[in-house]
């Protein structure tokens, strides 16, 4: 047993294994924060806003967690993977500001971008670009010494100053808009909960004049 303990130590200790145990490393805290994320998110919404029995229930909050577990760590393994690969065949023996680009492309094409996708790798999606888009229009207001685009500072100031609540504003009434016209084009988690917080608090009308008789 002392044999097999000493072994190990000594791989991981070793610098020559130090980069595929990265890889390892990597898939494994991808597994982990997914499933960290994805089951209490389940948990809540599969109580909240399904019906059906307890077992059903269980079912459809573990192949959740499952999925979201599973492709983080593939996407890690893939990215990590390929982001050694372009390193070592690197003309200059360095990493270049367009291998993580790269890296990141394949690993989003192999687990995220192939097939018809999962309601839970759509909804991964849609929070990456969320916050993509969000970092690039920061990116825009920043001057050229941090790596922004570098407009002018009367602009930058101004754009800075009104870009969210215009975002805000615009995003919430588009939502609001898309749900009472086009609902069957929202993702299926939101109609639910503006199902839940809009449609559910309506009071029919026949009720409303019940409770008016009786006040008076």
């Amino acid at each position: 047993m002392d044999v097999v303990k000493n072994t190990v130590n000594s791989i991981i200790l070793d610098p020559q294994y130090a980069d595929y145990l990265a890889l390892l490393k990597g898939a494994r805290n991808g597994a982990f924060y997914g499933a960290k994320v994805r089951f209490p998110h389940a948990l809540v919404m599969v109580f909240l806003f399904r019906s059906g029995p307890l077992r059903e229930k269980l079912s459809i909050i573990l192949k959740a967690t499952r999925t979201h577990a599973r492709n983080l760590a593939i996407f890690a393994l893939i990215y990590k993977s390929s982001m050694l690969f372009l390193l070592r065949t690197s003309p200059t023996g360095k990493e270049l500001k367009s291998h993580t680009f790269l890296a990141g492309l394949t690993g989003g094409y192999i687990v995220f971008g192939r097939g018809i996708q999962s309601s839970v790798n759509q909804q991964i999606v849609i929070y990456i670009f969320a916050r993509v888009s969000l970092a690039l229009a920061k990116l825009m207001i920043q001057r050229r010494s941090q790596g922004g685009v570098g407009m002018g500072r009367e602009l930058s100031e101004k754009m800075e100053r009104n870009a969210w609540p215009v975002f805000a504003s615009l995003s919430w009434a588009m939502v609001m808009w898309l749900y009472r016209w086009h609902p069957d084009t929202i993702q299926p988690s939101l109609k639910s909960s503006m199902k839940y917080m809009y449609v559910g608090t309506s009071i029919p009308k026949a009720l409303l004049l019940h409770y008016w008789v009786v006040f008076l």
